[in-house]
């Protein structure tokens, strides 16, 4: 793995693991482009460590509150109204990571050759520039996470597992459409990818351990696993911007766009 690599890599898996712009789409062309097909386990699972920590620092503040939450008795939390959000969004966290958690287990062998299949990705991106779009077209919610909100944005998580696909356009938007506030959405949708980055950094430990990188490219993976976190951040920030905003139609005609290029580079090939 070259360092270069190694470095644009990292900022690709930071950037669109959290602008709703499909991380796994720009990884799988980013690699396809750079003739980098198999980056090496470790690396892929550091840089979900890299993200898993950007957005850990972004919401420390809110992830502190769920924690507390869990040690405090139900008489605190009646005469505590941000405590009882806390807790409760901690199980609605649970649920939004059990659709993520049946597709990891049982249909991940049946998904991942969708990953080798270009036109997927240049499709499943076009889906997301769609749905982008479509946030115009919602009107302004203040609704909050609910039991039934929080499951069917975990619906809609599970459904990005495919490449070109973004995690967090599908569950912000899922989130907006259903009524809740958009800003609510998004911190939700950050935060609730916490179980499924590490979820999927877990799933790869077993083959991890059977293949260790060298030292050498150890070094590589540490640099890749800095980008990927200072860009993760990065992006956390701007995208919380976007959605305050209520732009996040521009990301829309960022991924028709890519998509439209990418048919055509693939008509051409």
């Amino acid at each position: 793995m070259e360092f270069f690599k190694a470095i644009l890599l990292g900022i690709i898996q930071g950037l669109t693991e959290f602008l709703p712009v499909s991380s796994s789409g720009h990884l799988v062309i980013g690699s396809e482009l750079l003739n980098f097909n198999d980056p090496g386990i470790a690396f892929e699972v550091f840089l979900h460590v890299g993200t898993l920590l950007a957005v850990v620092i972004a919401f420390r503040t809110d992830l502190l509150h769920m924690v507390r939450s869990l040690f405090s008795t139900p008489a605190q939390r009646k005469d505590d109204a941000e405590l009882q959000r806390s807790f409760l969004w901690n199980i609605y966290i649970i649920l939004a990571t059990l659709p993520a958690v049946f597709v990891g287990l049982f249909l991940k062998d049946s998904i991942e050759h969708f990953f080798s299949n270009i036109l997927v990705t240049f499709t499943m991106l076009a889906v997301t520039g769609c749905i982008m779009l479509l946030t115009t077209k919602l009107k302004k919610q203040k609704g909050q996470i609910n039991g039934t909100r929080s499951l069917w944005m975990g619906v809609a998580q599970a459904m990005a597992i495919l490449p070109g696909l973004s995690r967090s356009g599908s569950t912000i938007f899922t989130g907006m459409a259903l009524g809740v506030h958009r800003e609510t959405a998004a911190r939700f949708s950050f935060i609730m990818s916490i179980p499924a980055i590490l979820g999927a950094a877990v799933l790869q430990v077993s083959e991890l351990v059977a293949a260790p990188p060298s030292s050498s490219e150890m070094w590589h993976v540490m640099v890749g696993t800095a980008a990927s976190l200072v860009s993760g951040y990065f992006a956390i920030i701007l995208l919380m911007r976007f959605v305050r905003r209520g732009q996040l139609h521009w990301f829309g005609y960022y991924c028709l766009c890519l998509s439209f290029v990418g048919f055509s580079w693939y008509a051409l090939q």
